[in-house]
């Protein structure tokens, strides 16, 4: 279906940028019962809802008009919660009006105002910006509101999360009561129906279709991993996955900046975006993922808010998101205008019923399935290198290329010339991890509360002749014979068979190694890396068969061998 009727200079804009047909929100506020009234818009993220207000304004500030007159007192304000999101805006909107003539200015934080108040007096048509930045132009008298006739708000439940509320009320009580205002918004919780009373006048509702459905493009996967393995874990999405963008999300500045150090090390081309950087380097950061320079970008929520990167074909959730929310406007970064994406969960499985509980609120049903392992990322590399390589095989090489092979294959035969191009082609690949893989059965308990590993395999207990060892995490801290064992397994690079007894107490967990690879154990455990350097490993006395025993305080200097374990 066409557009409903707009003004010439608009429909070329839209079908100069291939927009045939209207997405359903676009549709939904050009119907004409919506026409001059306030709306109330919620849509998925990625609907398109930047060119549904843009077109939706347009019979305030362009009527029957096929150019605008010349740029003065602005007639539309929109208000976006970051900084990305309000440039993006701006340029969304340039070129939709670029043929009316329209004039687009956009007012950051981060940005010189100086410059800012410099655009605002030569004149503007539409104004995007950043609450706290346009209030203080209105305040300061450079952004003139008396002529606005259309006040947006575009993405309002974030900037109520952001904590904007007091801004975005000074701005709708800084522009004329006369003016139509547009709330678009991911979701409509009791604060955003609040604000939508206050300050706008019998709104009309608007649900785009699909608002409560699984976003269609997006494939929701929950990845069980250990809880000490999720930068690893990671690591082999990114490996596995192979996006050509991909945006992983930390809940912490410190989490982001740890995650892209250890991903910058492993060889991945990654940027990290945190509040802490300066808009200079935000934007560098933006334009190294947009021009292919880099091809993973670690975020915090706030800094990732807004961010639209066409060929984003991954999201990947580090951590897990605080709220239902957060989950959908994480995944709707990719997904978008018909493209198709994936979002994975990292869900440490001591932490699963949090995350069933996380997508049921959200209302999305998601894939179940343990991390790619080192073995599948083998595979795909091997399924894209033969791909990659029938897609250079298939252009005709010139003169010059073919007499060096020939020469290449004197006394060689072609098989080892194509194992020597695949060697070439899988050398710049960061390596995949090996992860401890993921027992879902419940593990059995014995007497005295401890667990033991349902897939540990061993001599009877009665015939190991272990040395016993302590580590400062327990029941506290999630501890679990699932991810405890392959851990303690990896690292002290001993097998299964090599440890037996396991306890796991309130605050401590004490475990048993075979004497014959004790000493090995103990010098291996000495050396953690850098996700588990928190996790402390020492020699213990024997746990007592009567029930656990209570922490022991720290040596400083354990010895390598400790006592014998109680028979």
């Amino acid at each position: 279906m066409p557009f409903p009727v707009l003004s010439p200079p608009l429909l070329a804009a839209l079908a100069e940028r291939g927009y045939a047909e209207p997405t359903s929100v676009q549709n939904a506020v050009l119907q004409p019962e919506t026409l001059g009234r306030d709306l109330l818009v919620s849509a998925q993220t990625g609907s398109g809802k930047t060119v549904a207000y843009g077109v939706a304004m347009a019979a305030e500030i362009l009527g029957d008009l096929e150019r605008l007159p010349p740029p003065g007192m602005p007639l539309a304000l929109v208000v976006a919660p970051t900084r990305e999101l309000a440039m993006q805006v701006q340029t969304e909107l340039a070129w939709l009006y670029a043929r009316a003539g329209g004039r687009v200015v956009v007012c950051v934080g981060g940005v010189d105002p100086v410059s800012e108040r410099r655009a605002l007096a030569q004149g503007a048509h539409i104004v995007v910006g950043t609450p706290g930045r346009l209030r203080d132009h209105l305040e300061r008298g450079q952004l003139r509101p008396a002529a606005m006739k259309v006040v947006v708000l575009d993405e309002a439940d974030e900037m109520l999360d952001l904590g904007f509320r007091e801004d975005l009320e000074a701005i709708l009580e800084t522009t004329p009561s006369s003016r139509r205002t547009l709330l678009f918004s991911a979701t409509v919780p009791r604060a955003i129906a609040a604000l939508a009373k206050g300050y706008q006048r019998d709104a009309m509702r608007i649900a785009a279709s699909g608002e409560g459905d699984q976003h269609g493009d997006i494939d929701y996967q929950a990845l069980l991993i250990a809880p000490h393995e999720v930068e690893r874990a990671v690591v082999n999405a990114l490996r596995y996955y192979d996006s050509r963008s991909t945006l992983v999300f930390c809940t912490t500045r410190a989490a982001v900046n740890r995650l892209h150090a250890n991903l910058v090390e492993r060889g991945f081309a990654a940027v990290a975006l945190s509040g802490e950087l300066s808009q200079a380097e935000r934007t560098r950061a933006m334009q190294g993922l947009r021009d292919g320079r880099a091809r993973v970008c670690v975020a915090t929520d706030v800094a990732a808010r807004g961010i639209d990167l066409p060929d984003l074909a991954l999201v990947i959730h580090a951590e897990l998101p605080k709220d239902p929310e957060t989950l959908l406007h994480r995944s709707g970064r990719t997904g978008r205008a018909g493209r198709k994406g994936i979002s994975a969960m990292m869900v440490p499985h001591n932490r699963r019923r949090s995350a069933e509980r996380l997508l049921l609120a959200a209302r999305l049903k998601a894939t179940w399935m343990p991390a790619p392992t080192a073995e599948s990322i083998h595979a795909k590399d091997g399924e894209r290198i033969v791909a990659n390589a029938i897609g250079m095989l298939a252009e005709e090489p010139d003169a010059e290329d073919l007499a060096l092979g020939k020469t290449l294959l004197e006394g060689r035969s072609p098989e080892a010339l194509a194992a020597l191009l695949v060697h070439v082609m899988r050398a710049p690949l960061p390596a995949p991890e090996e992860l401890a893989g993921i027992d879902e059965r419940p593990a059995p308990r014995d007497r005295d509360n401890a667990a033991r590993p349902a897939a540990h395999q061993g001599p009877p207990q009665e015939a190991v002749e272990g040395i016993w060892f302590r580590m400062n995490l327990g029941r506290n801290q999630n501890a679990d014979p699932r991810w405890v064992l392959p851990f303690l397994c990896r690292r002290g690079h001993v097998t299964r068979e090599e440890i037996g007894r396991i306890r796991i107490m309130e605050r401590e967990t004490r475990f048993e190694v075979a004497s014959y690879a004790a000493e090995r154990f103990f010098h291996a455990a000495g050396r953690p890396g850098e996700d588990d350097a928190h996790i402390t490993i020492e020699p213990a006395e024997p746990v007592r068969a009567a029930g656990p025993v209570a922490a022991a305080p720290p040596r400083r200097s354990p010895p390598t061998r400790g006592p014998r374990p109680q028979r």
